[in-house]
């Protein structure tokens, strides 16, 4: 019985397919047959729809549109969802083209599809769980960069120069957009007086693939600016159940991203900050203050410790206006899953061990051990 019931299950599946590619081709013919007899205006207005409906929807487009194919879904539920997201022109025409040449098997996961894929791009990503398209060229934009940093990597891999992109990255129009066309990641918060940079932080670090010889500098950015709200919605639930905003963590993050390697020391790190925010006490960490300065030293001495600048943890209380580098998503994870703990202090040694202490005694006895 048990034969039998497989072998009726798959002669099942096997009627079901023929008869969708019967379907197909008297779609396919019927269309033929209309332009062929001269059926008119109306024949010649679906073969037009139909043959525009096999082309991407913008050969152009560099916007990146993250969908999620959840486990489960079928090819019917897949080409809504793309055609709701506009990445092709008709669902049903993807279906039918799908099932003409025998595609129907996709992956689950998560996506980042562009407009200007083919539907043969498009099948073959679906398939194998990974954007199939070869770029022109790729940038990497790592952690804990900020955006002058990044500048200098978009000069590097682009025909714009750094002032470009700082022009357009500054710009308050630009940002307005931006703000619109992206709303549960960008808010109000990013245009405060005292930020010195509204998307610092904002641009996640990856490696960004492009298809074309010069991308607009926009499209660039916005790309950029995509993923992080991709990879940000993942963290909504836990920032609504903490009553935090996307900058709030972007900002704590960053914080984490200049401190630590480890993804250990993130998480203590993390409740060590969250600890003096409680008290409350000056955060009192050093790549605040270098942040504030605007330049890299290797030391950062007493005297600087001192600059009035809204950045400066060891002057204004509780976390600066805004992140000071692009968190990665260690850091970030770290800030949502930091552990309970008595710690208040913590420094690296010159092996850049990091060493924690619940009181500032414990602290001192520490500094005299590792460092001096």
């Amino acid at each position: 019985m048990g034969n039998e019931t497989k072998k009726d299950i798959m002669f099942n599946r096997m009627k079901e397919k023929k008869k969708e590619v019967k379907i197909v081709r008297r779609i396919v013919l019927a269309i033929v047959l209309l332009v062929l007899i001269g059926g008119g205006i109306t024949a010649y207005s679906g073969y037009k729809y139909v043959k525009s409906a096999l082309l991407p929807v913008d050969e152009n487009s560099e916007e990146t549109i993250a969908i999620d194919v959840k486990i489960g879904s079928n090819l019917d539920s897949i080409a809504t969802l793309l055609e709701k997201n506009g990445i092709i022109h008709d669902a049903k025409i993807f279906k039918y083209y799908a099932k003409f040449n025998n595609e129907s098997e996709f992956q689950a996961g998560k996506y980042l599809l562009t407009k200007s894929m083919t539907l043969d791009e498009l099948i073959e990503s679906l398939k194998t769980g990974k954007v199939y398209r070869e770029p022109l060229f790729a940038m990497t934009i790592p952690e804990g960069r900020t955006l002058e940093e990044i500048s200098v990597r978009v000069e590097d891999k682009t025909s714009y120069s750094k002032k470009e992109f700082m022009d357009l990255v500054t710009n308050s129009e630009f940002i307005d957009q931006m703000i619109a066309k992206y709303p549960s990641l960008l808010t109000d918060e990013i245009k405060g007086p005292d930020l010195r940079h509204s998307l610092e932080g904002y641009l996640f670090p990856a490696t960004y693939s492009f298809y074309e010889e010069k991308p607009a500098l926009e499209s660039i950015v916005e790309q950029m600016l995509s993923v992080s709200e991709n990879k940000m919605a993942a963290y909504t639930e836990s920032l609504e159940e903490q009553e935090r905003s996307v900058h709030w963590l972007l900002t704590f993050a960053s914080l984490l991203e200049e401190e630590a390697t480890a993804k250990s020391d993130r998480e203590m790190i993390a409740s060590v900050f969250q600890n003096r925010l409680d008290k409350p006490m000056p955060l009192q960490t050093d790549p605040t203050v270098l942040y504030a300065l605007g330049e890299h030293k290797d030391r950062v001495l007493y005297d600087d410790l001192k600059i009035d600048h809204p950045y400066n943890t060891y002057v204004i209380p509780g976390l600066p206006p805004g992140p000071i580098s692009n968190p990665g998503t260690e850091s970030i994870e770290a800030v949502l899953n930091a552990p309970k703990s008595d710690n208040f202090f913590f420094l690296a040694d010159k092996e850049g061990i990091n060493h924690f202490s619940k009181n500032y005694d414990e602290h001192l006895a520490k500094i005299e051990k590792y460092l001096r």
